[in-house]
């Protein structure tokens, strides 16, 4: 394994997955890995209160808001050192990152991230050098709008892939509307799954996996699914984390 890997992780200022980027950094720390954060303007983030505390979710609290695991492992990335002082977009330089994870996140406050012309025009340097590239619900949204400038399409046009499904996304709606509104449509005009598919070259590179509903774990993931293609890493959910996280560490240990 090389030595002194670098491994970035770019968030939105508030509202990105607790679970989806506090596991992977603490499973990428534990190994040895070392991890940079960056935000819109360089200051410390926030995840998303409600998965965190489950405050609005009714009914669905348990099943929806992040597990004991991810609170834990956020309350420790909260406070390490690296987390406390990020890049801000427009001083990353992507040559000096071995890899990049995009985590996902679906409170309105994640937009300016999915939206990002910087992160958009970076990312294209993690696939043309072949360095390894990890995404997870809407992180992969972020993916499919970056748009490779030797071909004018996404980089993932020729790539399989999976990202937040279209049922899960409206089932999340549906059961917590009553409640919450909108809060699970980040673009209540089209879905996560919808847009990644029309930036692909075919709708079979998505990939869809088992059916979600229960949670992987480190020691039985049976539960989740990932896919990996070439470089490339994705999921769905929170329910998929341990998936990739593990396989997407695997491939940085080839390094």
């Amino acid at each position: 394994m090389k030595k002194n890997t670098k491994i970035l992780i770019p968030i939105p200022s508030y509202g990105f997955d607790p679970s989806e980027t506090a596991i992977p950094w603490k499973l990428l720390s534990q190994n040895d890995f070392k991890v940079f954060f960056a935000t819109p303007k360089g200051k410390k983030a926030n995840g998303d209160s409600i998965m965190l505390t489950g405050k609005g979710l009714g009914i669905w609290r348990k099943l929806l808001k992040a597990g004991k695991d991810a609170t834990l492992a956020y309350k420790e990335m909260y406070s390490s050192e690296n987390y406390c002082k990020p890049l801000s977009y427009k001083n990353i330089d992507p040559n000096e990152f071995d890899a990049i994870f995009l985590p996902g996140g679906h409170d309105k406050g994640v937009q300016e991230y999915l939206e990002s012309p910087i992160l958009q025009s970076i990312i294209p340097h993690f696939f043309t050098s072949g360095k390894f590239v990890g995404a997870i619900c809407h992180g992969v949204l972020l993916l499919a709008r970056s748009v490779n400038p030797h071909t004018n399409k996404s980089v993932l046009y020729d790539y399989k892939t999976t990202s937040l499904l279209k049922f899960q996304e409206k089932t999340a709606y549906y059961l917590t509307k009553f409640w919450l509104g909108d809060y699970y449509l980040t673009y209540p005009e089209t879905t996560v799954e919808d847009e990644v598919i029309s930036m692909l070259k075919d709708k079979n590179q998505f990939l869809h996996g088992n059916f979600p509903i229960f949670r992987d774990k480190p020691h039985n993931l049976k539960h989740g699914f990932s896919v990996k293609d070439r470089n490339y890493h994705s999921a769905r959910w929170p329910g998929d984390i341990y998936n990739l996280s593990f396989s997407f560490i695997q491939s940085l240990k080839s390094l």
